[in-house]
């Protein structure tokens, strides 16, 4: 049986709870995205959604587009769309959305092979994005039958930047009446961006993950802060977007990117709390799922998971 008594609950105690709960707030990273794609070592679709550590996943890349050929879709050692190789992910996509993991298709990349030569080129592959990944129909979707949530812009090299802008308010305008279409970009940090600068304007993005590494002037650099800092405020006071969010390397490997890994604890101590004061921060982007392996950056990072 139960006693009437209080409990007894020293002010200590107490203070140690608030402190716990103060600790969470500051810690807690937020929604954690991920690349998935560019590497067979870092397994497939379904573990990287079953692990339970991130929002959404961007498949990566749709590397090859524009100038009238036919886009192209490379996923490295995952599979061969040629061949329809890559119809086995739609079921892994199908378990990912199934979880609440919203699943992107990424285009671009650091990789040449892609650019937008005219507002024709955009709309075109608007079309074909919308037919064979989203909302619409065509008889060689790469994945079968699902609908994907969204499209990633990682535009890092190639012509047209004003092209882009076509190319989202037509994917923008296709989405209208059906099921959503979700807009990611992902910048470089120096502000503007040149290659998404004109796409990023027109206010349609709901989510920004900004490439705090590979940019000496704008990375954080636990020895001069100030300078991420004046770059995030930069960009949370220049951009309309749903959501904002800092983009590292989860691994201090060559191979994840030349510069700007960040250790999850300096991460906690030293880039949450401040970039948190934002009302439109959104959470943590890593490049990517095999790095993240490597080194179990975002478990670090989601202490609960």
């Amino acid at each position: 049986m139960g006693s009437n008594e209080a409990p007894n609950i020293s002010k200590s105690n107490i203070l140690v709870l608030i402190s716990l709960v103060a600790l969470v707030s500051v810690t807690n990273a937020g929604d954690i995205v991920v690349y998935w794609g560019q590497d067979g070592r870092e397994g497939s679709l379904s573990a990287t959604c079953n692990s339970g550590l991130y929002k959404t996943v961007n498949i990566a890349f749709l590397s090859a587009f524009g100038g009238g050929t036919q886009p192209q879709l490379n996923l490295a050692n995952h599979c061969n769309p040629a061949s329809n190789g890559c119809l086995s992910l739609n079921k892994d996509i199908k378990n990912c959305q199934a979880r609440g993991i919203q699943v992107l298709l990424s285009i671009g990349g650091g990789a040449p092979g892609y650019s937008l030569s005219s507002s024709k080129d955009a709309t075109n592959l608007a079309n074909y994005i919308w037919n064979n990944f989203l909302g619409g129909k065509s008889n060689s979707r790469p994945f079968g039958n699902v609908v994907l949530d969204g499209v990633d812009f990682d535009i890092e090299l190639g012509g047209g930047a004003s092209f882009y802008i076509v190319l989202a308010k037509t994917l923008s305008n296709l989405s209208k009446g059906g099921q959503k279409v979700y807009l990611s970009a992902a910048p470089q940090c120096p502000f503007p961006d040149k290659q998404l600068n004109g796409a990023l304007s027109t206010g349609l993005f709901d989510y920004v993950w900004i490439q705090f590494y590979n940019n000496g002037p704008c990375e954080f650099d636990a020895n001069n802060p100030r300078k991420f800092q004046r770059s995030w405020n930069q960009w949370t006071s220049s951009i309309r977007a749903g959501k904002l969010y800092v983009g590292f390397p989860a691994s201090p490997s060559q191979s994840a990117a030349g510069s700007g890994y960040v250790p999850p604890q300096v991460l906690m101590n030293r880039v949450l709390p401040f970039v948190k004061k934002s009302s439109i921060y959104g959470g943590v982007m890593l490049w990517d799922r095999f790095n993240d392996l490597q080194t179990g950056y975002s478990r670090n990072i989601k202490p609960s998971v």
